[in-house]
């Protein structure tokens, strides 16, 4: 059995193109505005900056997903990440990028920040799930 059901399934996929979408416009703005000097500084910012656009995606649409338990939203934010690594390896590829500028992004050990966002990124739907439910028990 699927840990999610497939509406489920289908609203975390909805969700996540509309994160890798504003993400992908990041990036491509990242492009055309950053020298190549600044590159390398300005994409480990944007690690930042793409947690904290997932979590408000995430948190505004929260409701909408109808996560029921701690482990589909744990669920979720692991398939966002398999996604996304499926996706940031295809279009790095299909853009000629040599395997060493895709992984250098994942090299913490040199400043790359990407397995930080995409720790983020697993967490939180449960984070924002935890919060959302926290928030309703306690009303300010």
């Amino acid at each position: 059995m699927l840990p999610l059901s497939i509406p489920a399934l289908l609203r975390a996929l909805l969700i996540w193109l509309m994160i890798i979408a504003v993400e992908s416009a990041q990036g491509a703005m990242r492009h055309l505005l950053v020298s190549p000097e600044a590159d390398f500084m300005v994409r480990q910012a944007s690690v930042f900056i793409g947690a904290l656009v997932i979590f408000a995606i995430t948190w505004v649409c929260l409701r909408w997903m109808r996560l029921r338990t701690a482990g589909e939203a744990l669920g979720v934010g692991g398939l966002w990440v398999a996604l996304t690594l499926l996706f940031e390896i295809g279009v790095g590829r299909l853009l000629g990028l040599g395997w060493d500028r895709i992984l250098a992004d994942y090299d913490l050990l040199h400043g790359g920040l990407m397995p930080l966002g995409l720790l983020a990124m697993a967490l939180t739907p449960w984070a924002a799930r935890s919060l959302q439910a926290r928030r309703s028990r306690h009303p300010d």
